[in-house]
C-alpha cells in the first residue's frame, strides 16, 4: 500500500455532527482531509430510538451557522438525519463511510492510521468518535441471551411482552413510557432511589405518575442478579424477587473507547477516565492528535452535547492554523 498516496493532512475519525463540523472547517480553510466512519453518516443518530426527540432546540444543533429548520420546538431523530445530510451532501464533505479504524501510530513527525480498507498518512488526526458504540454491561448471568437488548429502537416488539426496562436516564424513561402506551407491560429496574435528575423535564413528571397510579411498576434502590428467558431476579432492599420477565431493556448508559484511546497513546485519567487534552486547543499529550466531542468526558457523557461541543472544530482549527498546518 502507498502510504504517501493516501496521505492526508488531517485525518478526522467520525461522522456525526462533531466530525462533520470538523470537516467543514478543514474545508473552509482550504485543509486537506478525510472523515472516516465505521457506520452510516451520523451513526450514533441514525441508531436513536425512531421516536426519539432532541433536549436542544434546533439552533442549538446547527453547524457552521448553516440553518437547521425543524416543525417542533425540539427536533427529532429524523429530522436531524435529514439536516446533517444534507450538510454533508450539499457542502461535499470528503467522508469514507463503513471504514473502521483499527490504530493511530505516531511517527516522528506524521501519524499512520490503518483501518479496514486502507492504511493513510497524515500530518494531524481528531479523534470524534462520541461515545454511543459500547454499552455498559449489567454484568450478570443470562446477559447475553437473546431476549436482552441494550440499545432500543421501537416498541412495537415489546407489545403485549412483560418488558424490564433498567435504567432510570432519558433513553430508559422514553423507552418506558413508550413501550407501555403501545401495550407493553412494563416494569423498571433503577439502581437509585429516584428517576434521574437530568431525565427531560417535560418527561420527568409523566414517568413518575404513570410508577405512582402503577401503570408502570418500578422497584428502586435494586438491580438485576440474574436474567433467564421467562423470569428474572432483582435485589431490592425488602430482598431478592423473581418476577416475570418475556425481555429486558437494559439501557445504563454507554461509554466511549477508552481502550482505543489508550492505545493511541493518549493518557487517561484513572478515576473518571477523562483523557488528557489541552482545553484551548484541543490537543491532547499526543502533539497533533487531537479530541472533540463527548469523548472529551470521559465517564462523564453527560457534560458534552452537540450545542457546547461544536466549538471544538473551529479551536481545533485555529490551533492547525497556528502551526502553520
Amino acid at each position: 500500500m502507498d502510504t504517501q498516496k493516501n496521505y492526508k493532512n488531517t485525518i478526522i475519525i467520525g461522522a456525526g455532527p462533531i466530525g462533520i463540523a470538523c470537516a467543514l472547517a478543514c474545508k473552509k480553510n482550504n485543509i486537506d482531509y478525510v472523515v472516516l466512519e465505521k457506520g452510516a453518516l451520523t451513526n450514533s443518530i441514525f441508531n436513536y430510538p425512531l421516536n426519539m426527540n432532541f433536549f436542544s432546540t434546533s439552533e442549538k444543533l446547527e453547524l457552521n451557522e448553516i440553518p437547521f429548520i425543524s416543525k417542533n420546538p425540539k427536533p427529532d431523530r429524523n429530522e436531524a438525519l435529514e439536516y446533517y445530510r444534507r450538510v454533508a451532501t450539499s457542502n461535499k464533505l470528503n467522508i469514507n463511510l463503513f471504514e473502521t479504524v483499527a490504530t493511530i501510530k505516531k511517527n516522528k513527525e506524521t501519524f499512520t492510521v490503518t483501518t479496514d480498507k486502507n492504511t493513510y498518512n497524515s500530518s494531524h488526526v481528531i479523534i470524534a468518535t462520541g461515545f454511543y458504540d459500547i454499552p455498559e454491561l449489567l454484568n450478570v448471568p443470562g446477559e447475553n441471551l437473546p431476549n436482552v437488548a441494550h440499545y432500543y429502537k421501537e416498541a412495537h416488539p415489546y407489545i403485549m411482552q412483560k418488558v424490564a426496562v433498567v435504567g432510570a436516564s432519558n433513553s430508559a424513561v422514553d423507552a418506558a413510557l413508550e413501550i407501555y402506551r403501545k401495550g407493553g407491560d412494563v416494569t423498571m429496574i433503577i439502581r437509585g432511589k429516584n428517576i434521574g435528575e437530568r431525565v427531560k423535564y417535560w418527561v420527568r413528571p409523566d414517568i413518575i405518575n404513570r410508577i405512582e397510579e402503577g401503570s408502570i411498576k418500578a422497584f428502586f434502590s435494586s438491580e438485576i442478579l440474574n436474567i433467564e428467558l421467562h423470569k428474572i431476579t432483582i435485589k431490592t432492599p425488602q430482598g431478592n424477587k423473581t418476577i416475570e420477565n418475556d425481555a429486558v431493556v437494559a439501557l445504563t448508559g454507554y461509554r466511549p473507547n477508552f481502550e482505543f484511546l489508550k492505545a493511541s497513546g493518549i493518557n487517561i485519567s484513572e478515576e473518571k477516565n477523562i483523557p488528557e487534552y489541552n482545553p484551548e486547543t484541543m490537543e491532547s499529550n499526543v502533539k497533533g492528535l487531537y479530541l472533540a466531542g463527548v469523548i472529551c468526558g470521559g465517564n462523564e457523557t453527560h457534560k458534552w452535547f452537540i450545542e457546547n461541543s461544536r466549538v471544538h472544530a473551529k479551536m481545533i482549527i485555529n490551533d492547525l492554523k497556528k502551526s502553520k498546518i
